[in-house]
């Protein structure tokens, strides 16, 4: 507990001492850039601090050039930092919690990440929408098909919401294995235990191949192209069985 109040607390630090000046510098300028390259700088730094050591497998599969969706399971809050602080700039999609932190929410609305409120369906889908019309635009997008954080470590269900965005949109999806990372930060516990991340990010997938009615077809391949790289006990039940069987 005492990593964790340190992290929190030099992580909120960083957020105002450093962020806050250089979000006042891009609403001058009109431009987000510096202020992006501060918040991965920050994200790598707590990563850090907290032991975090990043496995990094299948660099070469990020797309350029194209429009791409990153899709990657949720195990723990620090999946996120891990996993935008190896990619190219991106937007993301999250829980509008986070958007409530003073100078980091302001960051993320102006830098263009989505606020999604989960327990309002409608708002929810003006989510994608925007998602929709920004990916037209060129930018591409983090998000977590789950939803939320997976308590138990194993891989659960997908969302529909972010593939009707990618189809939408057209674009590529970049299925992302984390592996690893519930061990350093368990849902509902306040701890943070030093350890390895393993991120493998498999190959992109063409969602202008797939109807609307063609959704659920997506969402499988997406997923098992995800647990690809996870670890038996981070599979759901059923499909750790099968895989051990084939072993």
């Amino acid at each position: 507990m005492i990593r964790a109040i340190f992290v929190t607390f030099v992580t909120f630090a960083y957020i105002v001492v450093v962020g806050l000046p250089f979000l006042i510098h891009a609403r001058l300028t009109k431009n987000t850039d510096k202020l992006y390259r501060v918040g991965i700088a920050g994200a790598r730094f707590a990563l850090w601090l907290s032991g975090v050591r990043l496995e990094v497998h299948g660099i070469e599969n990020i797309p350029h050039g194209r429009a791409a969706i990153f899709m990657p399971n949720h195990q723990s809050n620090c999946d996120p930092p891990a996993v935008i602080s190896i990619l190219p700039p991106v937007l993301v999609m999250g829980k509008q919690e986070f958007f409530r932190v003073p100078v980091l929410g302001r960051a993320m609305i102006y830098r263009g990440f989505i606020p999604v409120d989960r327990k309002n369906r409608e708002s929810a889908i003006a989510a994608v929408e925007r998602a929709v019309v920004s990916m037209k635009l060129g930018n591409s997008f983090l998000a977590f098909p789950e939803g939320t954080r997976s308590r138990d470590g194993r891989l659960q269900a997908f969302k529909k919401g972010v593939f009707v965005m990618a189809i939408k949109a057209g674009a590529l999806i970049v299925p992302i294995s984390v592996s690893g990372a519930r061990k350093i930060m368990p849902k509902g516990q306040f701890v943070i235990r030093p350890g390895r991340v393993r991120i493998t990010i498999q190959k992109p997938i063409s969602a202008d191949n797939y109807t609307l009615e063609q959704r659920r077809e997506l969402i499988d391949v997406t997923r098992q192209a995800v647990l690809k790289g996870l670890d038996p006990e981070e599979r759901p039940v059923e499909e750790a069985k099968t895989a051990g069987e084939k072993d």
